[in-house]
C-alpha cells in the first residue's frame, strides 16, 4: 500500500462520516451566535450590565456594523443574492441530482446561512431606521441571536438527519 492509500484509510475523507466536517459545523454555527451582527455576545451582556462606556461601545459598533451591512446590501446586494443562488443551484444540482455527498455537505452548510445573512440585514436596516439604543438596541440584538440560534438548531438537526441517513444507506457505518 503506499502512502496516499493508507492516508485515506485511516482519515475517512467522506464528508458526513468525517468527524472533521462535524466539528466545522458546530464551530461554524457557534460562531454565527455568538456574534450577532458582528459585536461579541459578551459584550452586549457586560453593555447590560454596566451601562455607561459600556453601552456607549455597543452602540457605537453596533452603528458601524449596521453602516457597514447596509452599504453593502444596497451597493452589491443583487450580486451576492445572483452569486449566492448561483452557487447554491450548483450544489443542488451536484449534490442531490448527481450525488455528490461533498456537494450535499456543504449545501447543508451554506443554505440555512444565508438566511442568518439576510436576516442580519434586515436587523441592521430595523436598527437604523428606529434608530435603536440603550435597552432596546440590546433586546432586539438579543432577539436576532435566539433567532439565529433556533435556525443552527434546525439545521443541525437536518443535516444530521441527513447524514445519518447517508451513512446507513451507503453502508458507512458497517
Amino acid at each position: 500500500m503506499d502512502l496516499y492509500a493508507t492516508l485515506f484509510e485511516i482519515i475517512d475523507m467522506r464528508s458526513f462520516s468525517n468527524l472533521w466536517y462535524w466539528i466545522g459545523l458546530a464551530v461554524a454555527w457557534s460562531m454565527a451566535s455568538y456574534w450577532v451582527m458582528g459585536v461579541p455576545y459578551d459584550m452586549i451582556q457586560r453593555a447590560g450590565r454596566i451601562e455607561g462606556e459600556a453601552q456607549e461601545d455597543l452602540e457605537t459598533i453596533v452603528r458601524v456594523n449596521c453602516n457597514r451591512i447596509t452599504s453593502l446590501s444596497e451597493q452589491s446586494g443583487m450580486s451576492l443574492i445572483a452569486v449566492a443562488s448561483a452557487i447554491l443551484s450548483s450544489l443542488v444540482i451536484l449534490g442531490f441530482w448527481y450525488g455528490v455527498e461533498f456537494a450535499q455537505a456543504v449545501f447543508l452548510l451554506m443554505f440555512p446561512m444565508v438566511f442568518v445573512g439576510l436576516m442580519s440585514a434586515r436587523t441592521a436596516i430595523t436598527i437604523q431606521s428606529q434608530a435603536l439604543e440603550g435597552e432596546a438596541l440590546r433586546r432586539y440584538l438579543l432577539r436576532h441571536r435566539l433567532l439565529v440560534q433556533l435556525i443552527g438548531m434546525v439545521a443541525i438537526l437536518i443535516t444530521a438527519l441527513w447524514g445519518m441517513n447517508h451513512n446507513l444507506a451507503n453502508g458507512v457505518l458497517r
